[in-house]
């Protein structure tokens, strides 16, 4: 009689693992990581992958049988398998939520109709066309010395991560396709991440010139089908030697991965915020790096301070490239006191008459412009005249922003959208004021300062879609419109040639989030928009408007001088234990009793510092503490970067499993957030 064997299976659902039994027809095909059929509960049935085989039978639990096979050969590798395990317990989450993030949708779906896997001599005429020979573009001096210097540090010095710190405009992805085309040549797969799915639209056609169709583009943005394609293609006897993606792209199979570029590192884009698992994609692709045995590269102009730290202290290989191609000069940037101009009556909406007066030459020069606003909408918020009321989210603990275009108030956390109020609930008045500057409000004020100027913005009201991205940026690149308003979305590494003017329309607003990384990304944002002016031809000028002139943060991004701006936010960072010399893990709790909640939150904060002492700040609300109908708490512990991570996460799970074992805690919501951005 054949021995009963089992199979611990993996679901898109947020558990570790299931326990099937495996039919015995497929006790002879069945291996690690194939995807199978099987049934949850009474009626619903998922894809799941294989994580082990063995002969133990669970103990007080009817067994359910593999339904069927749905593929002719495994679809997930021994490491991927490896990486995702490490993603589960560095971030705290079970393996189902990252076999969620891991696959396209379909592909998690309990379909049993096999997905046959491309054999060789079968792919499309695109995967067969392979590498197509081009000449690559000759490094100048200062590239090449970079270029060396990023080998050497791989191979003399024996880094497997270099940061490439190279100022906007340096020409560093000149530096990469030389990188990819080495890695090619000798045989090795790359993968190429980018933080926003914006940049890939610019990026993709000059690679494409080079790597020809030997290169895959992997995001959210593609259909369920395109990306469950280059999945499979991956796994075929001619995959992609070249990937270019965002962050989910680090869970695609590779067979012989050599090299990983991380470009733009400092982007808070890499991190996963919603839903689990919350994943920071940079150090995500250092570690499947690590797994492979490949290098990994990082490049930014704006160094995140934990890289920075690392590069500094000898943990990170670390390359400058600190002129820019062609020996253009960086930007000119002036610096607009509006505080003073607001109190002198002199500002048009948000314009000083210094940018009015830079945007108005570039454009009788036949020169573009790029205003950089970080809020979309038309208004942060509406409010009443005679009381004050202000209008906010029935689920969530926020203002509402009004939208112009849609003559609506919409939550920007949880989508729900209202008609504008006619009367005040609270003095029964009619008459409202619009508060706030958005991207909407700012394009309606281009348009009257410039009635002649082609305007185009760019948020997550106009660039939804892919195509919609692509459309924005093809018209700007080919001067179809004049003037690019944008938020976050136009700081990301895109190269416009006829750029000479940016106008930073309110540097102060990132500096008042309540967050130690405040700084560090008005920093960033700032320096990163700056660099979008002058890449071709003339100098840029860059136009700072500004509440807080004064301040010295301003000063560094003037000087372009971020040796001064790190040693500050290092002196801070080490006084009150923030990162890099503390590593922090939040704790979060949701309920929809807010009382109750607050109960639960300071019973769980009482476990946790027993085990973990005064490393434990909170609970506290955060600034937004209720978001679709459940109210928040977040519990801090600040660790020494040598705490054991499986020691730590034995504690936190235990201290969660103690929580919700208690009679009276129903629907209660924990999850953490590892390294938070």
């Amino acid at each position: 009689m054949q021995p009963t064997m089992y199979a611990d299976v993996i679901l898109p659902v947020p558990f570790e693992s299931f326990t099937y039994a495996v039919p015995a027809d497929m006790q002879a095909v069945i291996g690690v990581g194939w995807r199978v059929v099987v049934e949850l509960g009474q009626h619903k049935q998922y894809a799941g992958i294989v994580l082990r085989l063995h002969d133990h039978a669970p103990q007080g639990v009817a067994v359910k049988p593999i339904l069927a096979l749905a593929d002719e050969a495994p679809i997930v590798t021994d490491a991927q398998l490896r990486f995702w395990q490490w993603v589960a317990d560095y971030y705290l989450s079970p393996l189902g939520d990252v076999y969620k993030a891991a696959f396209p949708g379909s592909m998690k779906k309990g379909v049993q109709r096999p997905t046959r896997r491309r054999k060789k001599g079968t792919e499309t005429p695109d995967a067969a066309d392979g590498q197509v020979p081009a000449v690559l573009s000759p490094l100048s001096a200062a590239q090449q010395q970079a270029y060396d210097g990023i080998i050497a540090s791989w191979e003399r010095d024996g880094k497997d991560i270099t940061l490439l710190h190279g100022v906007t405009s340096s020409g560093k992805t000149e530096i990469y396709i030389h990188l990819i085309r080495r890695a090619i040549d000798a045989g090795q797969q790359v993968l190429y991440l980018l933080p926003e799915i914006a940049l890939t639209t610019q990026i993709t056609e000059r690679l494409r010139r080079v790597f020809g169709d030997d290169m895959g583009v992997y995001h959210s943005k593609f259909t369920d089908k395109e990306r469950t394609d280059v999945y499979m293609r991956q796994l075929s006897a001619q995959p992609c030697h070249l990937i270019l993606g965002v962050r989910s792209s680090v869970f695609l199979p590779f067979q012989r991965l050599g090299l990983v570029i991380v470009d733009e590192e400092h982007e808070t884009s890499y991190k996963q915020q919603e839903p689990a698992p919350r994943y920071h994609a940079r150090s995500a692709a250092a570690m499947l790096a690590r797994f492979s045995g490949a290098k990994t590269l990082m490049g930014t102009a704006t160094p995140g301070v934990e890289t920075f730290h690392l590069a500094q202290t000898g943990r990170y290989g670390y390359v400058t490239l600190l002129q820019r191609y062609a020996d253009m000069q960086l930007p000119d940037v002036e610096i607009v006191d509006i505080a003073r101009l607001r109190f002198q009556k002199r500002m048009k909406g948000a314009f000083s008459p210094r940018l009015i007066e830079a945007m108005g030459e570039a454009l009788e020069r036949g020169e573009q412009v790029i205003l950089f606003q970080n809020r979309r909408g038309f208004a942060s918020f509406i409010e009443c005249r005679h009381c004050g009321w202000v209008p906010r989210c029935q689920h969530c603990d926020v203002s509402l922003t009004f939208h112009k275009r849609t003559g609506r108030m919409t939550c920007h956390y949880c989508g729900a959208s209202y008609e504008l109020p006619t009367q005040c609930p609270c003095c029964e008045t009619a008459e409202f004021q619009k508060k706030g500057t958005g991207t909407e409000r700012i394009e309606e004020q281009v348009s009257r300062l410039f009635p002649s100027a082609r305007v185009s913005r760019m948020d997550l009201d106009t660039a939804r879609t892919r195509q919609q991205y692509e459309q924005i940026i093809d018209e700007f690149s080919r001067h179809d419109s004049d003037i690019l308003i944008g938020t976050q979305m136009v700081s990301k590494g895109l190269d416009f040639a006829g750029v000479s003017v940016v106008g930073i329309l309110d540097a102060d607003t990132m500096l008042n989030i309540p967050d130690f990384r405040s700084y560090e990304r008005t920093y960033q944002v700032l320096a990163q928009v700056a660099g979008r002016a002058g890449r071709k031809g003339r100098r840029g000028r860059v136009i700072l408007q500004t509440r807080s002139a004064q301040l010295p943060l301003v000063q560094h991004v003037v000087d372009n001088d971020y040796a001064a701006f790190f040693r500050e936010q290092m002196e801070e960072r080490e006084l009150f234990h923030y990162p890099p010399f503390r590593r922090i893990i939040c704790v979060y709790l949701r309920h929809r009793d807010n009382d109750l909640l607050q109960h639960l939150a300071e019973e769980t904060a009482v476990l946790l510092r027993r085990a973990f002492g005064d490393r434990v700040l909170g609970p506290d609300a955060p600034p937004v503490s209720r978001v679709s109908s459940l109210h928040i708490r977040k519990i801090m512990l600040k660790m020494e970067p040598t705490a054991q991570v499986a020691a730590v996460r034995q504690t936190l799970l235990s201290v969660q499993q103690e929580m919700m074992s208690r009679p009276y805690v129903a629907n209660l919501h924990f999850y953490y957030d590892v390294d938070p951005m």
